[in-house]
């Protein structure tokens, strides 16, 4: 079956359940997707459940934006209507439990395509978007993703026994110095000149936020993939994935980021200056 024909045929199974809510957010409600992936007996889909909502946690995300427990009525014969439990989904969470799901469950294995080519498209579309912006808008973006990814990664590293705001500082530095070369993050923000409250991310271009980006979300995945225990492990890794990304850059015949300029701008007078642009639109 050609990409188009699964494409058309998945997204006419999931999105007909789909939901808009008075201010125009989409979600699909737990008990009108369960029959439609093979699970008819609630209590079997409530597992399956139970494991998506695992790992959106596990991959740090906050459980309550994507999975919401409400009460439905539903009918019970004669006229009767009794309550029960129910969970508002967000695309997202729907995307977890078809991953979570039986395999051998045939409209599972469409659901994982239908979800896959869904990605890939948004991955395609949000290309075509960020190559449309400006430099000060690029920064901006990936600023903002870097910083809900450190989130993640602090929370990995957590796991793997970086526990104090010491031995964070450590864990960080040793992915600062195999990314610029043996650089810590007192040496890089010397090296940008910068004064001792300001943040080194700060005052990056788009192209080392996104060596920086690319650096912690490979970090945090590996960490978890590969089950690292204890700070060293875990520094080292951090080490091991920011050395990689340095060679790949090399081996791409790019600048190497202690090399990159520094940018006019502070992201923190970006932000103000579309503050104030958004006040003037108000207006």
């Amino acid at each position: 079956m050609t990409e188009k024909k699964i494409s058309t045929q998945h997204q006419a199974t999931f999105d007909k359940l789909r939901h808009l809510d008075d201010e125009g957010n989409e979600y699909w409600r737990a008990r009108d997707l369960a029959p439609l992936l093979d699970y008819p007996q609630w209590r079997n889909f409530v597992p399956v459940l139970e494991k998506a909502r695992e790992a959106c946690r596990n991959s740090g995300q906050r459980v309550v934006d994507h999975f919401a427990d409400v009460r439905k009525m539903v009918d019970i014969g004669s006229g009767a209507q009794r309550e029960v439990a129910d969970v508002r989904l967000s695309r997202y969470a729907c995307y977890l439990i078809v991953q979570n799901g039986d395999p051998a469950k045939p409209v599972i294995a469409n659901g994982q395509t239908y979800f896959a080519l869904q990605t890939r498209r948004q991955e395609l579309a949000d290309n075509v978007k960020f190559a449309q912006l400006s430099e000060d808008e690029k920064r901006l973006a990936i600023r903002n993703e870097l910083a809900a990814h450190n989130k993640q990664l602090a929370a990995a590293a957590k796991d793997a026994g970086v526990e104090t705001t010491l031995d964070y500082a450590i864990f960080q530095d040793h992915g600062y110095k195999g990314l610029y070369g043996g650089l810590g993050a007192k040496d890089i923000h010397a090296h940008k000149g910068l004064k001792k409250s300001q943040k080194i991310l700060d005052h990056m271009g788009s192209t080392e936020l996104a060596a920086n980006l690319f650096r912690a979300t490979q970090t945090e995945e590996k960490l978890r993939r590969d089950e690292v225990s204890g700070k060293t492990n875990a520094n080292q890794t951090h080490y091991e994935v920011g050395r990689k990304v340095r060679q790949t850059i090399k081996d791409l015949g790019g600048t190497m980021p202690e090399k990159l300029p520094v940018p006019d701008s502070s992201i923190q007078q970006l932000e103000s200056t579309r503050r104030k642009q958004l006040k003037k639109m108000d207006k």
